[in-house]
């Protein structure tokens, strides 16, 4: 091990906590395992959280814009996707100083978007109409499309964002599947004007509107995916959205509520925040409004359900849970040595579960 890595341990619990928990999730989704090093080494106070990844940020922003410069397209997506990747993870959980937060997601949308038309296959940004609001998205379609594509609506957790979900796209896209990654209520740009919804179902119903209306997309082939919280939005949807044809959900709560005094502080703190509560009895209230108790059994589609049985965060059994409630087929798989959403061993079900869509839809195998 790296001498900086020997130096991940912080006096400060919250920094002690961010790292014990989120390590595996920012090397599996873009940060460079020495960039983590050097950067959570030189973390003392969690409120150096913020400007320490932003510096490091910068320093890939940079190359992007450099290659950009120079004509190096390809090159430069790479970079600035990165540097979009390192400005999220700056914010997202830092919500005790809402200015900090905000300049460096601003800088996350902003690179993100600048990497959109030099990704392969490029991404599109959309607005989806949402009861007199707007959800933000990215498109992102195969690239040799021949028809009009099934399409995988991605739904980020409590402190990710649809910038976040960019490596989890690439198994979809390389089988045939569209990709719509959105910020729903309470994420990413919606966050600041609407709070986290337990009915996430309406705002996939707006999502599947917006999907009939493109000339490009399949709307009687629409699957839904979410990660760790996600992992609640996307069964959630699928239950009472019946557009939504197969479900992927991984490491998701049954009852969030029930988990709620063994969540790290700055989890519930994120919660509270996103949810516009004013207390965190406030918060742990709203969190008795995200329950799959009665929506599970109106399932009836196949869903995919991945877990790790180490996961220290969202317990394997709300998993286990899920998958005896639902009435629909479902496949279950349990990393037995996986953390929190099998981050640690994500070749154990990437790829599995994109293998698994494909299917769903018909597509031929690859």
């Amino acid at each position: 091990m790296s001498e900086a890595a020997t130096k991940t341990k912080s006096s400060d619990p919250r920094v002690a906590a961010a790292i014990a928990h989120w390590a595996p999730r920012f090397v599996s989704n873009g940060v460079l395992l020495a960039d983590f090093e050097e950067v959570t080494a030189g973390i003392d106070r969690w409120e150096d959280w913020c400007r320490a990844w932003c510096e490091r940020a910068k320093v890939h922003e940079a190359l992007g814009r450099e290659a950009l410069a120079q004509g190096h397209k390809l090159s430069a997506g790479e970079h600035l996707v990165r540097a979009a990747m390192y400005y999220h993870f700056a914010k997202f959980v830092f919500v005790h100083d809402t200015k900090q937060m905000r300049e460096a997601h601003t800088r996350s949308v902003e690179c993100y978007k600048a990497a959109l038309p030099l990704m392969r296959p490029l991404g599109e940004r959309v607005a989806i109409p949402f009861e007199g609001r707007t959800l933000y998205g990215v498109l992102r379609k195969p690239e040799k499309m021949s028809e009009r594509s099934p399409v995988l609506i991605m739904a980020p957790g409590l402190d990710s964002t649809k910038e976040e979900l960019h490596a989890y796209e690439e198994p979809f896209l390389a089988r045939g599947i569209a990709i719509l990654a959105i910020d729903g209520p309470g994420q990413g740009e919606a966050e600041y004007e609407i709070p986290i919804l337990g009915d996430y179902e309406r705002a996939a119903r707006a999502v599947c509107d917006w999907i009939e209306k493109r000339p490009d997309l399949a709307a009687s082939k629409i699957a839904m995916w979410g990660v760790s919280l996600g992992g609640y939005y996307a069964p959630r949807a699928t239950a009472y959205e019946k557009r939504i044809r197969a479900c992927i959900a991984l490491s998701g709560p049954f009852e969030w509520d029930k988990i709620w005094s063994g969540l790290p502080a700055l989890t519930r703190e994120a919660f509270r925040v996103r949810s516009h509560c004013a207390t965190e009895a406030d918060a742990l209230r709203h969190a008795k409004t995200l329950t799959m108790a009665d929506a599970a059994a109106k399932i009836r589609c196949p869903i995919f359900i991945v877990t790790g049985r180490q996961d220290r965060l969202v317990p394997a059994s709300h998993a286990e849970q899920l998958a005896r409630s639902v009435s629909g087929p479902v496949e279950l798989l349990i990393v037995e040595d996986g953390g929190h959403n099998a981050n640690n061993r994500p070749y154990r079900y990437r790829s599995r579960t994109a293998d698994w869509l494909a299917g769903q839809f018909g597509l031929p195998k690859v």
